[in-house]
């Protein structure tokens, strides 16, 4: 007993040590992000390219309707919409048709690809060399269907790219569900995750050693920068191609930005199990594209060293301590939830900042998951991902 005691009491304190460090650096970055976001809201938007916005289709869910309208709306001079589904009877192309009928000065394009080519994995990578093959200019603006955005989207993305060097520029974003509170528990912690937890990360390793990967919810980025990584058939062999693609233009010295403008990726509210399971897959195909840091993000987890420390302390006598341990990382969490939240601008960080420490456990337990196999769920199919973050053909 003897024994175990001091196993639980070493695995606490060190956790809660790295955990607690952790913490001070998301704080740290936060508050850097927070003096870039305002100097650069401050700034003039100057640089007004022509731009092609290119958005691939699969598909409707709740929501996008309006999603794709805030694209529509967008107060930019010249730019073109292009939507790309696999077949034309695709109901989210046809959404995208409708919402295009009423705003019939905005120049918007629809094509499609067909079903992706045995070398194409991704889908979305297939849809994105359709649109490129018929894109008019030669900056782009990517997003998901699931992206939210505000008048000022294009202009404050386009920015990053006034430097000639910077070849692709990507942002973070607030996880959003609608109906807010009223939402299921399930798409709360997702879409709080979303925002604090993979925030955290990439604001930190921004601070570190700069950006050397790009999120692919929306992304600011050259036509050649496709072609300078392999082009679309080499990225649409991976799940994660838009961490390859940021990580191979870092790679070769081309500039990588990490944008200050904040966007909204919509959450859909799932039954627990659905959300579980999207948000392992995501899991995987982190521990596949960079294992060795996947790795180490097991100890920037506070609550379940905090939970060993409580055991630690019932089990040995000292249960004020063990309380007060859990206490402690609790209230680190809510100081990570709160910087993050806040310099990204939630009305709501209040309500997220609470439920932090909560979707803090589950991340640890879809951390523990991400490592119990290759197999994962999308859409249907059942994918094997590989060593590197390729995928393997459907089975």
């Amino acid at each position: 007993m003897s024994l175990l005691l001091h196993i639980l009491f070493w695995v606490a304190l060190v956790g809660s040590v790295t955990s607690t460090i952790y913490c001070l650096m998301v704080i740290a970055a936060a508050a850097r992000f927070g003096v870039r976001k305002r100097r650069e809201d401050a700034a003039e938007t100057t640089f007004l390219p022509p731009l092609s916005v290119l958005k691939p289709l699969h598909g409707t869910e709740p929501g996008m309707e309006r999603n794709l309208e805030t694209f529509f709306q967008q107060d930019y001079p010249e730019f073109e919409l292009l939507f790309c589904a696999r077949h034309d009877t695709d109901e989210g192309l046809r959404l995208a048709r409708r919402v295009a009928e009423r705003y019939p000065h905005v120049d918007a394009k629809f094509v499609t690809c067909g079903e992706p080519q045995p070398k194409f994995h991704n889908a979305k990578v297939y849809s994105l060399a359709k649109l490129d093959s018929v894109a008019r200019h030669e900056l782009y603006i990517t997003s998901d269907a699931d992206v939210r955005v505000t008048r000022d989207y294009l202009r404050r993305m386009v920015q990053n790219l006034k430097d000639p060097h910077v070849g692709l520029a990507s942002c973070v974003y607030l996880g959003t569900v609608d109906g807010g509170a009223s939402a299921g528990f399930s798409a709360q912690l997702d879409a709080v995750g979303k925002s604090v937890e993979m925030t955290s990360g990439v604001l930190v390793a921004d601070m570190l050693e700069g950006t050397k990967f790009a999120l692919g919810a929306t992304m600011a980025v050259r036509k050649r920068s496709f072609q300078e990584v392999g082009g679309f058939e080499e990225l649409g062999q991976f799940y994660a191609d838009d961490f390859v693609l940021g990580n191979r233009l870092a790679a070769k010295g081309t500039g990588v930005q990490m944008a200050t403008h904040v966007i909204r990726l919509m959450v859909q509210d799932t039954p627990f199990g659905l959300s579980f399971r999207n948000q392992l897959r995501w899991m995987q195909s982190t521990r596949r594209s960079r294992p060795w840091g996947h790795l180490g993000s097991g100890l920037t987890f506070a609550m379940p060293f905090g939970l060993l420390g409580l055991v630690w302390g019932l089990l040995s006598g000292h249960a004020l301590v063990g309380v007060l341990w859990l206490s402690w990382m609790v209230v680190q969490r809510w100081m990570q939830a709160g910087s993050i939240l806040r310099v990204m601008g939630d009305p709501d960080w209040v309500r997220g900042t609470m439920l932090y420490p909560i979707r803090d456990l589950l991340g640890s337990i879809l951390w523990l998951g991400s490592y119990g196999g290759d197999r994962f769920y999308y859409r249907g199919k059942i994918y094997r991902l590989k060593d590197g973050g390729k995928v393997e053909a459907p089975e």
